[in-house]
């Protein structure tokens, strides 16, 4: 089935929105972190080599008001935070994924 100019400017604007998101310095990379399960601040950062406490607090927020991960308070003691991936964050991981798969073969470093 052809793909019209109104589809191509669509799917052009979703990929622009995307990419602008995505794009933003570290967000992938606290996505990513997020992958293998629920983590906390300190250990969301360390495994982010380079990023600063205030980004990494700022780019959670972001994350957070996106939809993509939740931040979850246990009044404790002591009190604790667990930031991890929502159904539209875990959604985004194969395409994350795959992303980086062909950077990785197709990009030089």
């Amino acid at each position: 089935m052809p793909v019209n100019a109104e589809q191509c400017a669509r799917s052009d604007a979703a990929l622009g929105r995307a990419f602008q998101f995505l794009g933003k310095r570290w967000n992938a990379a606290v996505l990513g972190s997020l992958a293998a399960g629920p983590a906390g601040f300190r250990e969301v950062s360390r495994s982010i080599e380079g990023i600063s406490d205030s980004v990494l607090s700022n780019r959670l927020a972001s994350l957070a008001e996106a939809g993509l991960i939740t931040r979850t308070v246990d009044a404790g003691p002591p009190v604790t935070v667990a930031y991890a991936l929502t159904e539209r964050g875990r959604a985004l991981m194969p395409a994350l994924d795959q992303i980086s798969r062909w950077a990785h073969e197709h990009l030089p470093r």
